[in-house]
């Protein structure tokens, strides 16, 4: 039993760093009905500037923390305003399309200019594990847990509670209805890009933190689209528990079934619920007239 306990409480810490890269592609789709399939190389890319700016440029981690944060806003702000801005009103699939492109430009880059080794972050997270009882929780993903925590209760205030929160959320029912109301949609679409920025760069981050970065932690985007299917793609605490779920699920089947089964059990799952609820445990049904 206390076996089964450790590995649920290693999952649901695990889970937890899906938890803000979900929240991005969440808060992307409101504000722009646009399902950004970049998330996982913009999370990749603003490891990697706080990796420059901390150990390359020698600023420190605080230092180079906040810069790689801003610099994440930053390209994400680039990527909506020279890529995605040109191209509204044409239909959805081309935007989706040009995430692809997105992705793909920015993971060429990475390994062109980090290459593709392993780089190791500073220690930013404490290693020592925390004993609960006779359970052993590894140190960084403990506290990785504790400040995704943090960071996902802060933004889910700032959303529910903050002027530009119910601007993005007026936007996400209808975007006409919002701009006839004053509401500038063009500048909520730029507040959801820099927020997903930001989001991405710190879960990107402490990922990193306990395996290092290389042009491929990107990959780990494939596992959020699962937690961001299953939750629903309207829904912003639906992606919190489905994040945990998903992360405590992977964990309890690689431990007992073996990592082969681990790499496609989640999806099973949400093909499943998409089955049965396509709009997600959590998502709004909308209904479009025609």
């Amino acid at each position: 039993m206390n076996l089964f306990l450790e590995f649920s409480l290693i999952g649901l810490a695990s889970g937890g760093i899906y938890v803000l890269a979900a929240l991005s592609f969440v808060i992307v789709y409101k504000a722009t009905n646009i399902f950004n399939f970049a998330t996982g190389e913009m999370m990749m890319f603003g490891t990697y500037f706080f990796y420059l700016f901390d150990t390359q440029l020698g600023f420190g981690w605080v230092a180079g923390l906040g810069m790689g944060l801003v610099s994440a806003a930053l390209l994400a702000l680039a990527i909506e305003r020279t890529m995605l801005r040109p191209l509204l009103g044409r239909p959805h699939i081309v935007l989706v399309m040009v995430t692809f492109g997105v992705g793909s430009i920015l993971r060429g880059f990475a390994g062109l200019f980090w290459g593709p080794n392993v780089r190791q972050l500073p220690e930013i997270l404490p290693r020592k594990p925390i004993f609960l009882g006779d359970i052993l929780v590894p140190g960084k993903l403990a506290w990785g847990f504790v400040t995704v925590g943090v960071i996902a209760g802060l933004f889910m205030l700032y959303y529910r509670y903050s002027r530009a929160g119910t601007a993005i959320r007026a936007t996400s029912i209808d975007q006409v209805t919002a701009e006839s109301l004053g509401i500038n949609i063009r500048a909520v679409f730029l507040l959801a890009w820099a927020l997903a920025g930001l989001l991405t760069a710190a879960s990107g981050i402490i990922t990193a933190s306990v395996n290092g970065v290389t042009p491929q932690l990107g990959l780990v985007a494939l596992n959020v689209l699962a937690v961001v299917m299953l939750a629903g793609m309207t829904s912003v605490g639906g992606v919190v528990i489905a994040g945990l779920f998903v992360g405590w699920m992977e964990t309890i089947v690689g431990a007992y079934l073996g990592a082969a089964w681990q790499s496609f059990i989640p999806y099973l799952v949400v093909l499943v619920v998409m089955f049965v609820k396509p709009s997600g445990l959590f998502g709004e049904q909308r209904v479009e007239r025609i």
